[in-house]
């Protein structure tokens, strides 16, 4: 796993160790980054359930400025802290160990909106419809900004939800899905 584009390029990454997380492979994630606009001209990112941090990193790497990272798994807080270390971002990033529609309630408490927000849960474990209407309830995410689900191949999201509308779908494989959204 590295950093495909940007300032890091390159750059390897640590995975989480396990089974539990399920990294975002190198072809996807230049696929995805290539459909969202494949740079960012500043703002800030949330990765929600972040894993190994590799989807936020590359965001940063690629222009965004700053990033509030989310994960509930201390393996995985462990290794995203190990990677924004090793690219040097560490002031850049705000880290937490919380469960992510908890996390979702926090983040509006502090009226923090976001450029883009990055979606990549276990499969099968998160109901979309809720984050995502949690996430236009709260208004976490900026007009014009962009929301990317990584998602079971299988699964459908709707076309909009409130503000978001759907502008890109793709399938990967069959096993992959990937649904971009945009706030108009």
């Amino acid at each position: 796993m590295r950093v495909i584009a940007g300032e890091f390029k390159g750059r390897q990454l640590k995975a989480v160790p396990g089974t539990a997380t399920r990294p975002t492979t190198d072809k996807v994630k230049e696929a995805v980054f290539q459909m969202m606009g494949p740079f960012f001209d500043g703002g800030v990112v949330l990765d929600l359930f972040a894993g190994s941090g590799s989807l936020g990193i590359e965001a940063i790497s690629r222009g965004m400025d700053s990033g509030v990272f989310v994960d509930k798994s201390p393996k995985a807080i462990h290794t995203i802290s190990e990677n924004i270390k090793m690219v040097k971002i560490e002031d850049k990033i705000e880290l937490f160990r919380i469960d992510a529609v908890r996390a979702l309630k926090a983040i509006a408490k502090r009226a923090l909106q976001f450029d883009l927000i990055l979606l990549d849960p276990p499969y099968k474990k998160v109901e979309y419809d809720k984050v995502l209407t949690q996430i236009v309830e709260s208004n976490l995410i900026k007009e014009n900004g962009i929301i990317y689900c990584e998602h079971d191949g299988e699964d459908v999201l709707a076309e909009s939800y409130g503000p978001l509308t759907l502008i890109r779908h793709e399938n990967y494989g069959g096993t992959i899905g990937i649904s971009i959204y945009r706030r108009k």
